[in-house]
């Protein structure tokens, strides 16, 4: 029953809301964000703890100051995903400006392939539907299998409306490295989240000064195909949604694959840390991220 209702409210959300005026919808999100950061329910408490990791100076007043910002910029995402099929290319090419883009362009010009990489910042859909609309890119991308399945099924054709293509992280008779290592090698572009491991098997990293895992197919994308690998950021400034590619993150050719792939993936996580620390109210993580808070079983693996 509760599976059936959260698709209800996510059809009601595409079908609906979409269709409000924006400043309607801009005021409702707001509101759904202050009441969901006033009842301080886990997400919020989570993302509270989250937040002292990055700035671990500031007090309770601040930390409660930053959580509503959070809340109001997490709902800012949700509120324009669910209008972004109603854009059009002209409102997408508009909404966002990208730095660094040349260092992309050059990549898959000279058809290697490229892998960028991104943590749970601003809104990665609309990032993803410019690249593969304004920029040129149409792209592979990987998305966690939600319950119920009908749920499941609207994210993809949703992403896949925005020009992506979608596979399913877990529960596919299709290779989801092999696809992607495919792609990557016909010179094409892969997006990949990666600032929160979810197979339980990443990479051990430094982060904001404390152990946590993040994945490791990035990195070992990269070394498998010789793609390109970019760390991208994103974040918001006033109406605008601000991206920039980061310098490419190259093997080192010293160590195992294991250790060069490690290093990859502490550069990337390095970058992240700097841009996550400037815009930490854009950074959408209301999840245990950190091995000290999560269970000791996960934490040993």
């Amino acid at each position: 029953m509760k599976e059936r209702l959260v698709d209800a409210a996510y059809a009601a959300g595409w079908a609906g809301l979409r269709h409000l005026p924006e400043p309607a919808a801009r005021g409702l999100f707001n509101t759904i964000a202050d009441v969901a950061w006033r009842r301080q329910g886990k997400g919020v408490r989570q993302l509270e703890a989250n937040l002292a990791r990055v700035h671990p100076d500031a007090d309770a007043i601040r930390l409660r100051e930053l959580s509503r910002a959070g809340m109001r910029s997490y709902l800012r995402y949700w509120m324009e995903s669910f209008r972004l099929p109603t854009w059009s290319r002209e409102r997408v090419s508009q909404a966002i400006t990208v730095k660094n883009l040349d260092q992309l362009n050059e990549a898959m010009a000279a058809g290697r392939g490229a892998v960028l990489a991104l943590p749970h910042m601003a809104n990665w859909d609309l990032a993803g539907a410019w690249i593969a609309s304004a920029g040129g890119f149409p792209f592979t991308t990987v998305a966690e299998r939600l319950k119920p399945e009908s749920l499941f099924d609207r994210f993809v054709a949703y992403r896949e409306s925005l020009g992506m293509e979608v596979l399913a992280l877990t529960g596919s008779s299709v290779s989801v490295v092999g696809t992607l290592a495919r792609r990557l090698r016909e010179g094409k572009l892969v997006c990949l989240v990666g600032d929160r491991d979810l197979s339980e098997a990443g990479i051990q990293v430094d982060f904001f000064g404390e152990p946590t895992r993040m994945p490791a197919g990035p990195a070992a994308l990269a070394q498998r195909t010789g793609a390109a690998l970019f760390p991208v950021t994103l974040w918001y400034d006033g109406p605008m949604l601000r991206a920039e590619v980061h310098p490419e993150v190259v093997p080192s050719g010293e160590g195992t694959r294991q250790e060069q792939a490690a290093a990859m993936t502490q550069a990337m996580a390095d970058v992240w840390a700097e841009s996550i620390r400037e815009h930490s109210v854009d950074w959408h993580m209301l999840q245990k991220l950190w091995l000290a808070d999560l269970t000791p079983r996960r934490a040993e693996r």
